[in-house]
């Protein structure tokens, strides 16, 4: 579980691709202090397993699912990414509640400033998740934990203080830029109970019959 607020911005030293699996290799320093084998670091929003490190990197697999989910796979040597550790029970809680889980992508379609600000419309590739976009609801891009301001049929709008954009690879990004959205998980798990249906083959048959009903006296 994370929170949304980037500790660090680290830096793609190395990509090992097999098709859709993928080993990274990722520079970093604050992240790595007390680090462990096995550990939870979010890149770039996406929840990584720590497979090894030394004193100032460490190496993460991507599976096939993720490559497929993220924009992880369109990452180059040498590019920021923005850096998370689990959170510890008993920190502040400043961001919201973060699996690292990506729901999928979506594209910067403008980046306008605002006075002190900086707001990106962001397209979502899958319009089905806009059901969980709500204006003044959170949101996750790219691991950062951000405000819905607005929302149209295809498209959200975030506005972004001079701090989180200084402090993430946000500040690189442009139209037409790709990014991760993991939508409020509150939302969803609401969404999927309202909406479930369990499959008849999984009910249990009913012990109701007719002869249960003559020997109670129903019939």
């Amino acid at each position: 579980m994370f929170t949304g607020l980037v500790e660090e911005v680290g830096q793609l030293k190395g990509i090992a691709k097999q098709g859709e699996a993928m080993q990274l290799r990722i520079g970093a320093s604050r992240v790595l202090d007390g680090v462990m084998i096995g550990d939870s670091i979010s890149v770039n929003g996406v929840c990584l397993t720590v497979t090894s490190f030394d004193r100032s990197s460490f190496a993460a697999d991507v599976m096939p699912e993720t490559y497929r989910k993220s924009s992880l796979h369109r990452l180059r040597p040498g590019e920021g990414v923005n850096l998370e550790r689990a959170m510890q029970a008993g920190a502040r809680f400043g961001g919201h509640m973060v699996q690292g889980h990506i729901d999928g992508t979506g594209q910067i379609v403008s980046r306008e400033t605002d006075a002190n600000a900086v707001v990106f419309e962001i397209r979502i590739h899958d319009d089905g998740m806009l059901r969980y976009v709500i204006p003044k609801g959170s949101i996750a891009i790219d691991g950062i934990s951000l405000t819905v301001v607005d929302t149209t049929s295809h498209t959200f709008t975030v506005s972004i203080i001079p701090h989180t954009l200084g402090e993430t690879a946000l500040q690189h990004k442009h139209a037409g830029d790709t990014v991760n959205i993991e939508c409020d998980v509150i939302g969803k798990y609401v969404d999927h109970l309202l909406h479930f249906r369990q499959p008849e083959s999984a009910k249990p048959a009913s012990k109701l019959s007719t002869a249960f009903l003559l020997e109670n006296g129903f019939l």
